[in-house]
């Protein structure tokens, strides 16, 4: 299997900032070293545990991306817009009702929901897209 597109800081900050401008939020970095583990817990996660499967890693950023709460604010937002987003660059779809992804983005901040349920309910909800794919 090929090693999977990630998604780079520079993308993430910038959906942070999307995020701030259109949904409002106090806009910046928290903490920098929460923020390099977030993006760093997927990849660990592909080469140290041997992890392929897409929804495992997706559900690693955004674990790490909620959990760690890097920035001011969003945390929640940036989380869910960027496992997306690692999904779309390889190749998967996403579809759930937008109630649902607040009840299921709350619970994970709240500590009430796993990083493996998170990753089964990403899968639940993957669609096959066209693209690159890593599968």
């Amino acid at each position: 299997m090929r090693q999977p597109r990630w998604v780079e800081r520079l993308v993430v900050d910038a959906v942070h900032w999307d995020q701030i401008r259109e949904h409002g939020g106090l806009a910046g970095v928290r903490d920098e070293g929460a923020l390099e583990s977030a993006l760093a817990r997927p990849r660990h996660k592909w080469h140290y545990q041997e992890t392929t499967e897409l929804t495992t890693l997706a559900a690693a950023y955004g674990f790490g991306l909620c959990r760690n709460h890097p920035y001011r604010d969003g945390n929640k937002r940036v989380a869910f817009v960027i496992m997306v987003t690692f999904l779309e660059l390889n190749g998967s779809g996403f579809k759930a009702e937008e109630t649902e992804v607040v009840t299921v983005m709350l619970a994970l901040a709240g500590g009430k929901l796993s990083e493996r349920e998170l990753a089964n309910w990403l899968q639940a909800h993957c669609t096959k897209s066209k693209g690159r794919g890593t599968r």
